[in-house]
């Protein structure tokens, strides 16, 4: 799910018909006019109304036609949103016909909110390829013959936008052909593991994000309030008003603290429906993947899960990590589309680097490095051919140190037990989002352990997805983890620390690994949120397993657990290191 806050900052620059310069090194920007059209399509077996912005630049026409570029809001806003109508101003003005919607049952567009399901909002958004094609009109008989075509009906057309509005763009190519560019930023690849995730195993119920899942159960609920409407195609009952069922009952099982297994199979199966996860392999459109490093809710895992598949199938597609998303970030310099930096951010030239390859169909566009980062030591972006290799080795001694050989593994056990309230912090998932201060990350001692390698004598920089192979003894939660209740399961945290020479702690980016142990009899592996962050000299590491967090649902019940250590038989850390090394 998206955010308003998409593209960061208010919306600025020039209205309808006017032209202007901004920042240094910004290209002149053309005048451009906006019409609004309503479109009544069929979406999930209703007929509902999309409500939409035309952008015109100037001297665009049948005789001079453009490339188009389409876009929708994060989840909660609308087309005329800060963030999304800055899209249309922004592509306007460099000569692109764009066409900017609210998506359904947002704004003044209705039908029920289906989560971007490729059935329903990829449908609907085809309708409006449809449109931009020259084959079907709005609903007052404009129509747009304006748009370069490769084809009878084939307009020349790329999709950009965040979040809720980057997933749909995937869901719109997986049904329809037509799509010549996407640029899908801060967005999920599976949404059963971004509001539930086990980083230990996928087909294991993960553990459930409480304060994002319900701020946007919450948000989407309230849309016929915030957004007054007498379309009966807006309403779907009283137990679930603005969603489709299936999404009311998954937030409910989720909520239950309950996972049998039946119902948790149509849960999981339901929110991969509409996931990215279970259609890419009918998504062949040019695809610039864009997400930010600081972001619970989508984490650089989901966009390296979409980029590592896309690839694998031979479809032109790049990946960058920029600073921000969700949970904040907004680094100077970075892309915001509200202050007109695209030509002077790093993000924005790649983005018109893209556009101008796919739409443009300029063969000397460089649309630039495989894989690029933003360095937040250095203020600048790091480039590689592919997402670093897991490089390094570090072992969980038995005295809570984290040692470079396994011959320096100490023997010996601890033992950490849970609460029946949470006792650590990582963050207020919504803080970020709504610029609220957060406490710092803590846990409280006792409820966590904690190992931690030797001052660094020179930097380290790791970009990546580090990886713990661990195991662990819970008597109690063996005696109950088969009862067929995920919810008996054993959960447990893993984290990574950054710690200072003045022993203040900073969790990197208020990231965690939740894992909900399949099997406590046997070892698991925990793939931890990808980071891009440089442990500096002096500095230590610090890997984590704690038993709660607060922004997550827990443990049923007290389950004290136990990790031993052996030089032949420990834990694992892996860690991507592109600079240095630990130890």
């Amino acid at each position: 799910m998206a955010t308003p806050l998409l593209l960061a900052g208010p919306a600025s620059g020039a209205e309808s018909g006017a032209s202007a310069e901004t920042g240094s090194g910004a290209a002149a920007k053309a005048a451009y006019t906006v019409t609004a059209l309503t479109f009544t399509v069929e979406a999930g077996g209703r007929t509902c109304a999309v409500d939409a912005d035309l952008y015109r630049p100037a001297g665009v026409d049948a005789e001079h036609p453009a490339p188009a570029v389409l876009a929708t809001n994060g989840f909660g806003g609308s087309k005329a949103d800060g963030s999304t109508d800055a899209i249309g101003k922004a592509f306007a003005e460099r000569g692109y016909v764009g066409l900017v919607y609210s998506g359904l049952g947002f704004g003044a567009s209705g039908c029920l909110i289906s989560l971007d399901d490729p059935r329903i909002d990829g449908q609907a958004a085809a309708r409006l390829l449809d449109f931009l094609g020259g084959t079907r009109a709005a609903d007052d008989g404009t129509r747009a013959d304006f748009v370069t075509r490769d084809g009878a009906g084939d307009p020349r057309v790329g999709m950009i936008g965040g979040s809720y509005g980057g997933a749909v763009q995937l869901a719109t190519a997986s049904v329809d052909p037509r799509l010549d560019a996407l640029v899908p930023l801060i967005t999920w690849n599976d949404l059963a593991h971004s509001l539930a995730p086990n980083a230990a195993d996928r087909e294991t119920p993960g553990v459930f994000k409480w304060q994002w899942a319900n701020g946007f159960y919450l948000m989407g609920e309230a849309q016929p309030l915030l957004v007054p409407s007498l379309d009966p195609s807006r309403i779907n009952s009283l137990r679930c008003l603005h969603f489709v069922t299936d999404a009311c009952d998954t937030v409910r099982l989720l909520n239950s603290g309950r996972y049998p297994a039946a119902d948790t199979r149509k849960m999981l199966d339901f929110a991969r429906s509409v996931s990215p996860v279970s259609y890419l392999d009918r998504v062949d459109a040019p695809t610039l993947l864009v997400q930010g490093q600081s972001d619970s809710l989508f984490t650089l895992n989901e966009a390296q899960d979409t980029y590592e598949r896309l690839q694998a199938r031979g479809v032109e597609t790049k990946m960058i990590w920029q600073s921000w998303g969700h949970s904040g970030g907004q680094a100077p310099g970075e892309l915001d589309l509200g202050q007109g930096n695209l030509e002077t951010s790093y993000v924005g030239r790649r983005v018109l680097a893209w556009f101008d390859r796919y739409l443009r169909r300029d063969a000397n566009a460089d649309t630039g490095a495989e894989f690029a980062y933003y360095r937040s030591w250095e203020s600048g972006y790091g480039t590689a051919p592919t997402v670093p290799a897991l490089s390094q080795e570090l072992y969980l001694s038995g005295d809570g140190k984290l040692v470079d050989n396994r011959a320096k593994v100490a023997r010996g056990s601890r033992t950490y037990g849970n609460w029946l309230v949470p006792t650590s912090h990582s963050e207020s998932s919504l803080a970020g989002l709504i610029g609220l201060p957060d406490p710092r990350p803590h846990d409280v001692k006792g409820t966590y352990l904690g190992w931690t390698g030797e001052p660094l004598t020179a930097p380290v920089d790791l970009v990546g997805s580090p990886r713990a192979t661990l195991r662990v003894v819970s008597p109690r939660t063996e005696r109950v983890q088969d009862s067929g209740d995920a919810a008996d399961k054993l959960v447990l945290f893993a984290k990574m620390y950054d710690i200072a020479p003045d022993g203040t702690k900073t969790l990197v980016n208020r990231l965690v690994a939740p894992v909900r142990v399949p099997d406590v009899t046997r070892p698991f592996t925990v793939e931890l949120p990808g980071i891009a962050h440089r442990y500096a000299t002096g500095h230590r590491l610090e890997f984590v397993i704690a038993a709660s967090d607060d922004a997550y649902f827990g443990n049923r019940g007290v389950k004290p657990v136990t990790v031993t250590a052996a030089p032949e038989d420990t834990g694992v850390l892996e860690l991507p290191v592109v600079k240095g090394q630990v130890g």
